[in-house]
Formats: structure tokens, C-alpha cells, sequence
């Protein structure tokens, strides 16, 4: 198994439900604090706290308190490993139906 393995299965893992998504979604506007960024989200601030310690554990946000405010940020360089994964798979594919049309195209003739 890969090392970058368990990051890569930490990122999709988290990216696998959609309110976290829409968390990262938002964050791609800038930090914003915990208050700010559960409003549009009709849940109780623990869960949705919940959600955020999945996505600060697979490090696609970082939190950082100060006094009683907490901030979060995105990691989007955390994102690399999913991105590098999903291009590999990409080619691997374009690869094959590169093939089968010619094949196909052979076939025609």
C-alpha cells in the first residue's frame, strides 16, 4: 500500500458527505469563524463541530483559537494527494478509451 494511502482515504473519507463539502466550499472564500460558518447549516453546533474535527483530522481545514473565538482555514494544499490520484486515474482511463476508439475505428474498416 502507498504511503500517502491512509491521507488519501482520510480526504475522500471526508469529502464523502456534503455539508463538508460545502464547509470546504466556503472556506475557498477565505477564513471565517465557527459562528460564521455553521449559520446556514440547520444543525446544533456540536455536530457541525463534528463534522469540522473530521475535516481538521484528514487536513483539509486548520482551526486556531483565540479568546472565544475560533477561526478556520482552509489546507488546499491538502488536496494534492486526491488531485494526483484522481489525474492518474483520469489518464489511465483516457488511455483505454483512447484504444477501444481505435480499435473500434479499425473495426469500421
Amino acid at each position: 500500500m502507498p504511503a500517502a494511502a491512509p491521507a488519501l482515504d482520510s480526504v475522500f473519507q471526508a469529502l464523502a458527505n456534503a455539508t463538508r463539502r460545502a464547509i470546504v466550499e466556503r472556506l475557498r472564500q477565505g477564513p471565517t469563524t465557527v459562528s460564521e460558518l455553521a449559520r446556514p447549516f440547520k444543525m446544533a453546533l456540536p455536530s457541525f463541530m463534528q463534522h469540522l474535527d473530521v475535516l481538521e483530522a484528514s487536513g483539509l481545514i486548520e482551526t486556531h483559537k483565540q479568546g472565544r473565538v475560533r477561526t478556520v482555514r482552509s489546507r488546499a494544499a491538502s488536496l494534492k494527494c486526491a488531485h494526483q490520484w484522481l489525474a492518474a486515474q483520469h489518464a489511465v482511463w483516457e488511455d483505454r478509451l483512447d484504444r477501444l476508439d481505435a480499435h473500434l475505428k479499425s473495426i469500421e474498416k
